[in-house]
């Protein structure tokens, strides 16, 4: 099954196609909502929403429309598509102001840099920018409308594998080429930041990580995109997600995260769920549901 990319997705936008009638980033509002973990201050930014077309091409791959139809019209949603968020965290501890992911980026309407200003700080402020993966709604924001490094202070971490796989994508040369001075990798499973730890989850790209964050007896999973519908990924979670590069080590790392998080009630952020994207994972029969917190 081929895998669909947010940057050709974004491509297909950008060049006016058919895809973009159905498929693609919509603006929305900055947000900011801070809570603690512990000692450590964090805050889920919002960039943008995305909205896939119930098409059968990202979510119910080889189940089909109907199927994904019969999943939203259970939940009471629109069966036509699915909503995505799309946004980022904010850690802050000792001092440094530290971003996880940074959204689709100007270019497609993202407004994490206003969020970012909700929450008191400018683009000079941050120290470190982790990435959990290295899809378009992830790095997008690392650059500005004209392509200069949004983050000009900023040391960008990005896992190994995912970053020599984006310098295999030609789409991303401008990109690649604006932050490689900044760059610095690691092992997926490193430690990254004082209290941040990466975590592999396979299957998505081939470097694909979340960051546990603890502070005391306090903890909280970014979770990147183990799921991306807090509706479809949790009700069906075995089905092939059009996003994910190897479909099947993704299902099978899908299901073993989402049964762990039941287990442990870890709390996480999940950066495609509804704003603000912090709660819990909840065991429901064979499948799973979202709690978001209260």
């Amino acid at each position: 099954m081929k895998t669909i990319s947010i940057s050709a997705l974004l491509a297909a936008l950008i060049a006016g196609s058919a895809f973009a009638a159905s498929t693609g980033p919509i603006p929305t509002d900055p947000g900011a909502q801070s809570f603690e973990v512990g000692k450590v201050r964090v805050t889920a930014l919002r960039d943008a929403q995305f909205v896939a077309a119930n098409d059968g091409k990202l979510f119910g791959v080889g189940a089909g429309p109907d199927a994904v139809t019969d999943v939203l019209k259970a939940a009471g949603e629109p069966t036509d598509h699915v909503t995505l968020g799309v946004d980022a965290l904010l850690v802050q501890s000792g001092g440094r102001n530290i971003l996880i992911d940074t959204g689709l980026g100007p270019a497609a309407h993202g407004v994490l840099i206003a969020s970012l200003a909700k929450a008191g700080l400018q683009p000079e402020d941050i120290s470190v920018v982790l990435i959990t993966h290295v899809h378009g709604d992830h790095i997008g924001g690392l650059v500005t409308a004209d392509g200069s490094p949004a983050f000009p202070k900023a040391t960008i971490r990005i896992s190994a594998p995912d970053w020599k796989w984006l310098q295999t994508q030609p789409n991303m040369a401008a990109l690649v080429k604006a932050v490689s001075p900044s760059v610095k990798v690691f092992k997926p499973g490193d430690g990254v930041a004082p209290g941040i730890t990466s975590v592999a989850i396979k299957g998505h790209t081939p470097g694909h990580v979340g960051y546990q964050i603890v502070s005391g007896s306090k903890r909280l999973l970014d979770f990147g995109d183990t799921a991306h519908s807090s509706i479809v990924s949790l009700a069906k979670p075995d089905w092939p997600v059009g996003f994910d590069n190897d479909q099947k080590e993704a299902e099978t790392s899908r299901r073993q995260m989402l049964t762990q998080l039941a287990k442990d009630q870890e709390l996480i952020f999940a950066p495609h769920f509804p704003f603000p994207g912090v709660g819990h994972i909840v065991a429901d029969g064979d499948h799973f549901a979202w709690q978001p917190q209260k």
